[in-house]
């Protein structure tokens, strides 16, 4: 007999324990990673994707029916006020389609970066909690200072559209914010206002810094109400003094002391 047929005769058992050793450390990985969120944002990455290439098909499906409306009023001697008005719609649904494509190249990218964060190890769902907490402490920061509590009230004025708009997203996040097993499709809603609440948190200390949108430390702020108040008190002892150096004021004065 042949050496090598004999030699596959006596080992045809290795390469099915072989396979069935790989498909085991897969399942196995795939099931650590999913037990740890590890490809977690990978999947929420790739199920927006998917979601953007839908849109991208719904607004080219969206454009050629405004196109072959255009069409047929033209070519039907529509009014000039139709054919303008369905030219103008034609064009914007050309510019729903560009703002699509643009936002799949987007959701291309944050695919890659998620994959990026896989590949280093990084967890990303207590990244987005961590970065959840951050803001909130931000927040703190002007409710338990007593100085930033009295340099900048509107943080803390819920009529302030702007921190109502903040207060608002806090309540998102809160309820969004994960307590157990996490989907992909509740991780983006989880990230996204995460996101929110960040830029809301932004806009709202803007506001209360001051309308030149840079933000001042609590202490400058303080100074600015002393340097302020300070000024006031100068006018008012010039005033005083003019008042007192007007003409005729010393023959009052002396008039007023011989009376008395």
């Amino acid at each position: 007999m042949d050496p090598i047929w004999a030699a596959t005769t006596e080992l045809w058992w290795v390469a099915p324990v072989v396979v069935g050793a790989g498909g085991a450390s897969a399942l196995f990985l795939r099931r650590r990673d999913a037990r740890t969120g590890r490809t977690l944002a990978v999947r929420a990455a790739q199920h927006d994707l998917r979601a953007a290439h839908q849109e991208v098909s719904r607004r080219r499906m969206a454009a050629k029916v405004a196109r072959a409306e255009h069409a047929h009023l033209v070519a039907s001697g529509a009014g000039a006020a139709d054919v303008n008005s369905s030219r103008r719609a034609t064009r914007q649904s050309e510019r729903d389609v560009r703002e699509a494509v643009t936002h799949v190249r987007a959701m291309r990218a944050h695919l890659a970066a998620a994959r990026a964060e896989r590949a280093r190890g990084e967890l990303p769902l207590p990244r987005l909690i961590a970065a959840h907490d951050a803001v909130l402490a931000r927040w703190m920061e002007y409710e338990t200072d007593p100085a930033r509590q009295i340099a900048y009230p509107a943080m803390s004025d819920g009529r302030v559209p702007t921190t109502a708009a903040f207060f608002a997203a806090v309540e998102r996040a809160r309820d969004l914010r994960p307590r157990g097993r996490t989907t992909p499709a509740e991780f983006t809603a989880y990230r996204d206002a995460v996101s929110e609440l960040t830029r809301a948190f932004d806009v709202a200390e803007r506001a209360a810094h001051g309308a030149n949108g840079r933000p001042l430390g609590w202490q400058e702020a303080v100074s600015r109400s002393a340097d302020a108040l300070g000024r006031a008190a100068d006018a008012a002892a010039s005033a005083l003094a003019a008042w007192t150096r007007r003409p005729g004021a010393d023959d009052r004065e002396d008039r007023g002391d011989r009376r008395r």
